[in-house]
C-alpha cells in the first residue's frame, strides 16, 4: 500500500480552510473513489486528472485509488483541487518525492494545462494563516497571487512544468508584473462631463469621505457618466484593500441592472453561497441606475450593509459573512416619463404618478443617503464651451489630500473615513463648532432631520472641512452638508 499527501484549500464564501489531500493506492480492482463531500465539478476530477497525467507522459495506476479530502465535514466545491490530487497521486505512486509546506491550486485541462481558478487570493490567505510557506498557482492567477508577499508564489502553466520542478527544482520564471495604479485618461475621465458643477462637487465629496449619493435628473443629463467616473477619482487601493477585493488596478465598479434579484444583489444560494453585487463592490462603487424601477425589497435589502459594511447570509448549510463596504450611487428619473425637470412642460405624468414613482425609494433607505443632487439637463451654453471640465487626475489629487488630513485626525482610531465615524464620537470628540450644532439641533426640533440624518450631516461636514482645510467643521460646512443632503441649492 502507498500513500501520498498534498494540500489544497476549500472556500466557503470568502473564508478558506486548509484541506489535506490524501491518496491511497492499493491492490484490487481498478477503481477511483473520492471522499470528503465533493460537489459535481469536483467529482469529475477523476477524468480530468487521468487525462492530464496521461497526456503529460505519466502513468495512471491501474489499481484501486482512494482520494480523501479532509476535514471530511467541510463541503468541497470546484475544480481547484485537480492539481493537488494529481501531485498526491504521483507521490503515492512513488514517482514523485514527498512535498511538504506547499499548497497546490489549479484546474487541469485534458492536455495537462493548469487553468485559472476563482478565489486564489482568499485561498492563499487561508494557506498562509495555516502556516503554509509556498504555493503553486496557475500562471493566469499570478497577478492576484503576487499580492501575498509572505508566501513564496510559484506560477505554473502546465502539469509537466509542475512535475519537472518537483523532481529537479527547475522552473520557468514568470514575466515581472507592473502592479502600479494608473488612470486611463483616454477611457473614463471627469473632463468628459459637461457642466453639472453641483453633481461634480457631490461626487468629489462622496469619493473623499465615502458618502452615499443619489442623482435625480432626466435621461441624458449625465447621471451615469458621473457614476462611471467615480472610481477614477478614488485613491489607489492599499495592499490590505487589494487583498480584500482581489483587484490591483482600481477600485471595483459594479452596476447591476435594475431587474436584478435580491440574491444577486446581496448574495445567497442554496447549495453554494455566493457573494452578491454589494460584496463584489467592496471598497469600490455600487451603482444602481433607474433605482425606482428595482423590484420590491431589492433596494431595502441594502440597508444592512449600508449600516454595518457587511452581509450575513444564513442557510441550512451554514452562515457566511461577506464584506460589503461600498460607496452607493443611485440614479433616478424625476418621474416615470423622465421629463419632469425645469418647468416640466413636456412631462405627461400626473402628480400622483410622480409621487408613486419616487415613493419606491423608501424613507429608511433615503435616510441612509448622505448626498441628494438634482442633475438638470445640460444647457446649450455648457455644451458649446470649448474648455473641458477638471480632469479626474486633478480631482483625485484633492481627494487624496483631504483623505490624508482625515487619516492624521484618525491616526489613533479604528476607522479611516469620515463616513465611518461612530455616532458616540460625533457627539464628543468630533463635534462641530457650537453654532453648527445649534443649527442642527434646531432642525432636529423642527422634525426636518432624524437622529441618523443629523449624524450623516456631521460626517459630510467633516469631509467638507477637510476639502476646505478647516481644522473643525464650521457652521458653513454643516449648512452646505445639510443642503446637499436635503437636495436644495445653497
Amino acid at each position: 500500500m502507498s500513500l501520498g499527501m498534498t494540500f489544497g484549500v476549500g472556500l466557503q464564501g470568502l473564508a478558506g480552510n486548509l484541506v489535506t489531500v490524501e491518496v491511497d493506492i492499493a491492490d484490487g480492482l481498478p477503481a477511483y473513489t473520492l471522499l470528503g463531500l465533493p460537489d459535481a465539478a469536483l467529482s469529475e476530477s477523476r477524468d480530468r486528472v487521468r487525462s492530464a497525467l496521461t497526456n503529460s507522459n505519466e502513468l495512471w495506476p491501474n489499481r484501486k485509488v482512494t482520494v480523501s479530502l479532509s476535514p471530511a465535514w467541510l463541503p468541497k466545491s470546484g475544480p481547484s483541487f485537480d492539481l493537488a490530487i494529481a501531485v498526491a497521486l504521483l507521490i503515492a505512486n512513488q514517482t514523485l518525492p514527498i512535498c511538504e509546506d506547499t499548497v497546490f491550486l489549479g484546474e487541469l485541462s485534458l492536455d495537462g494545462k493548469v487553468r485559472s481558478v476563482r478565489g486564489v487570493l482568499p485561498a492563499l490567505l487561508a494557506a498562509a494563516k495555516a502556516g503554509i510557506s509556498r504555493a503553486v498557482v496557475p500562471r493566469a492567477n499570478i497577478a492576484e497571487a503576487k499580492l501575498m508577499v509572505n508566501l513564496e508564489i510559484i506560477p505554473m502553466e502546465t502539469l509537466a512544468e509542475v512535475l519537472r520542478w518537483l523532481r529537479t527544482g527547475e522552473r520557468v520564471e514568470a514575466e515581472p508584473l507592473d502592479l502600479e495604479y494608473e488612470i486611463d485618461e483616454d477611457f473614463l475621465d471627469f473632463a468628459d462631463v459637461a457642466g453639472q458643477p453641483r453633481a461634480r462637487l457631490a461626487a468629489e465629496i462622496a469619493a473623499t469621505g465615502g458618502h452615499h449619493l443619489l442623482l435625480i435628473g432626466p435621461p441624458g443629463a449625465g447621471k451615469t457618466m458621473i457614476a462611471q467616473r467615480l472610481p477614477t477619482i478614488l485613491p489607489k487601493l492599499t495592499i490590505a484593500q487589494a487583498l480584500e477585493v482581489t483587484a490591483v488596478h482600481s477600485a471595483p465598479f459594479v452596476a447591476p441592472h435594475h431587474t436584478t434579484t435580491r440574491v444577486a444583489m446581496v448574495g445567497g444560494g442554496s447549495h453554494l453561497i455566493r457573494p452578491g453585487a454589494s460584496s463584489l463592490a467592496h471598497n469600490g462603487v455600487l451603482f444602481i441606475d433607474e433605482a425606482p424601477e428595482c423590484g420590491a425589497g431589492i433596494l431595502d435589502s441594502l440597508r444592512q450593509p449600508l449600516e454595518s459594511g457587511e452581509i450575513t447570509i444564513a442557510r441550512s448549510i451554514g452562515n457566511l459573512t461577506f464584506p460589503a463596504q461600498f460607496l452607493l450611487v443611485l440614479a433616478a428619473n424625476p418621474c416615470p416619463c423622465g421629463k419632469f425637470s425645469g418647468r416640466g412642460r413636456n412631462c405627461t405624468c400626473t402628480s400622483q404618478q410622480v409621487r408613486r414613482y419616487l415613493g419606491k425609494l423608501s424613507g429608511p433607505l433615503l435616510d441612509r443617503i448622505d448626498l441628494r443632487v438634482v442633475v438638470d439637463p445640460v444647457s446649450r451654453v455648457e455644451m458649446a464651451q470649448n474648455e473641458l471640465g477638471e480632469a479626474s487626475v486633478v480631482i483625485r489629487d484633492r481627494v487624496i489630500a483631504a483623505r490624508e488630513i482625515a487619516a492624521k485626525r484618525f491616526a489613533n482610531e479604528s476607522w479611516k473615513l469620515n463616513s465611518q465615524i461612530p455616532a458616540r464620537a460625533l457627539r464628543t470628540t468630533y463635534k462641530p463648532e457650537r453654532a453648527a450644532m445649534n443649527f442642527l439641533h434646531d432642525e432636529l426640533d423642527r422634525e426636518r432631520l432624524t437622529a441618523r440624518g443629523l449624524h450623516k450631516v456631521i460626517r459630510t461636514a467633516w469631509t467638507l472641512a477637510d476639502l476646505h482645510r478647516h481644522a473643525i467643521a464650521t457652521l458653513a460646512d454643516v449648512q452646505q452638508a445639510y443642503a446637499l443632503r436635503d437636495g436644495v441649492e445653497l
